[in-house]
């Protein structure tokens, strides 16, 4: 893995990790006896954490997708040049891969919450 992708995935998941809790209204920054401004934090917290990770979800497939869309266009203009043949081949392998894991996770992320949502009495809002 390049060194770019490297540091935005590490990057990306202490975006993830610091701004989800706050995202949840799990923490916040409102000093004590002051309200949050009309609309903000009235959603459930469950229904954020569904949204949050539909969210993360969609993007990464959306990248998925465009990685797909590089590696054809860059096996199409390879020209027969084995070494590009082979690093789009490589493009597809992986971004197909990707794609199936997130999907995976989308459906997992959907069972694990139905599941807790029968065990709990809650309804989806």
């Amino acid at each position: 893995m390049p060194k770019f992708m490297q540091r935005a995935a590490s990057v990306g998941a202490v975006v993830v990790g610091l701004g989800l809790p706050l995202m949840t209204r799990a923490i916040s920054f409102l000093p004590s006896g002051i309200d949050a401004p009309e609309g903000i934090g009235t959603e459930n917290p469950a229904t954020v954490t569904v949204n949050i990770i539909e969210w993360v979800l969609g993007i990464l497939g959306l990248i998925a997708v465009t990685l797909i869309l590089y590696g054809g266009f860059t096996w199409m203009t390879a020209g027969g040049e084995e070494k590009r043949i082979e690093t789009a081949k490589g493009i597809l392998k992986a971004a197909i891969i990707g794609l199936v894991i997130v999907m995976t996770a989308y459906g997992v992320a959907q069972y694990v919450f139905e599941q807790l949502l029968t065990a709990t009495g809650g309804t989806a809002s």
